[in-house]
């Protein structure tokens, strides 16, 4: 086998792959011969066939075939010997594939891009300082108050938290426009489900009361002929509700599974998995910090095969997430560009990341595996089922040494950033865009 390599452009190259005649003829006749034997020709019996024949039947095909195979292989010989590290899958070209004459092919492809690390030092992170108090568990309490909260009619005005049943049409320059009118339609103040100052102008209105209210549709709404309008609603309310919670008590904490030690027992379950929401939150926001310092302190070029691979999973993914929502027949083909730009991030991370692992030779830390596991774990009924699933699934265990290895890459790069600490609260950490 005779190798040359050429740069073509960028992060392509060509390999130049010959193959001797002699080992191609005689796989085509090892095959041709293997055929002989098991095809059935008319006019002659079976295993009887003349070699010349099968030759003329059979003989193009099977050349083709060992030559699909031998490029393939003598691939893979060939950038072993060159040291090459290959960015996707090439693409081949026979150039010569004659009887008695070498298999000459090209094998295109690119490689992955030499990555320098720089200036990790000077990497910024505001690493928030919080914890979970009192007041963030009463506040909970509030929330899983209201997800069992029930109704009752009333006929005082109405107030935020209340929910309304009204008939509601709009009108746009004096015309009624699509999606603009309803009957019987529920809704809650303060849910924000309606266009800004809707739900402000209903609120204190009474049962059986009608109001024509005036509401502005913002600049980004989704109906392209409704952006900016200013618009009139006639409303009427039919129905008004008010919320009435549970007493936390007892029967309450049965409502989340704890059959034992009523409220204080809920509380503490509570307390325990907002706090592990709250260091993973924290521990994500650190890390998309440490990220973006990356990303913005590195040019990387980027291999076009593993920016499309990246595509492609996006797509798939967006795919699966629609498939819940609409007729798999209706689905569109998404195009590549709506992915193209997230595409690209995630390659660069990801050869960014793995070249921080590849210089400071980071190994997967077993305690780690074992950690992330466990956390996840903790979230359900049966964390010890969970723990023994990932410990018997090979394809699970391996997606979680690599999210252990990245993390690993990540609390690297912390201890050599500039780290500032700030005060937070637990709201601005889960619920920042209530802020």
């Amino acid at each position: 086998m005779q190798v040359s390599v050429e740069t073509t452009q960028g992060l392509e190259r060509r390999l130049t792959i010959s193959v001797p005649a002699e080992t191609v003829d005689v796989e085509v006749k090892n095959r041709l011969r293997q055929i002989g034997k098991t095809q059935r020709i008319n006019g002659f019996r079976p295993g009887k066939v003349p070699p010349s024949v099968i030759q003329k039947r059979y003989g193009k095909s099977v050349r083709q075939e060992v030559a699909g195979e031998l490029m393939q292989r003598n691939f893979v010989d060939a950038i072993i010997a060159e040291k090459i590290n290959p960015a996707g899958r090439p693409s081949f070209v026979a150039k010569s594939n004659e009887e008695g004459k070498e298999l000459e092919f090209e094998a295109t492809f690119e490689v992955y891009p030499e990555v320098e690390l720089k200036d990790l030092d000077k990497i910024a992170v505001e690493r928030p300082d919080v914890e979970v108090t009192e007041s963030d568990v009463d506040e909970m309490f509030v929330t899983l108050q209201k997800q069992h909260q029930t109704w009752k009619e009333n006929k005082r005005k109405t107030k935020k938290g209340d929910k309304l049943t009204i008939d509601f049409t709009g009108r746009v320059d004096g015309e009624e426009f699509e999606g603009g009118k309803a009957e019987g339609f529920e809704l809650e103040l303060g849910a924000g489900r309606m266009i800004p100052g809707f739900e402000k102008e209903i609120t204190g209105m009474k049962v059986g009361e009608e109001k024509t209210i005036k509401v502005t549709f913002p600049e980004d709404y989704h109906a392209e002929n409704l952006k900016g309008k200013d618009a009139e609603f006639d409303i009427v309310v039919h129905k008004t509700e008010g919320p009435i919670l549970p007493e936390i008590d007892d029967e309450f904490a049965k409502l989340f599974g704890i059959e034992e030690g009523g409220v204080e027992a809920l509380r503490a379950e509570v307390s325990k998995n907002m706090a592990r929401e709250l260091t993973s939150a924290v521990k994500a926001k650190v890390k998309e910090q440490v990220i973006e310092g990356l990303l913005a302190g590195h040019e990387v070029e980027l291999p076009s095969a593993l920016v499309a691979q990246e595509v492609d999973v996006l797509r798939q993914q967006a795919m699966q997430r629609f498939q819940g929502q609409m007729d798999p027949k209706n689905l569109p083909e998404l195009p590549a560009e709506m992915f193209k730009e997230q595409a690209e991030k995630r390659v660069k991370i990801g050869l960014l990341l793995g070249e921080v692992i590849k210089v400071n030779e980071l190994k997967v830390n077993d305690e780690k595996v074992n950690e992330l596991i466990a956390t996840a774990a903790s979230a359900y009924e049966d964390p010890q089922e969970v723990i023994d699933y990932y410990a018997n699934n090979k394809e699970l265990m391996q997606q979680m040494q690599n999210v252990a290895l990245e993390e690993q890459a990540v609390e690297l790069l912390v201890e050599g950033a500039k780290v500032r600490d700030k005060k937070a609260n637990f709201s601005e950490i889960m619920n920042p865009e209530a802020k």
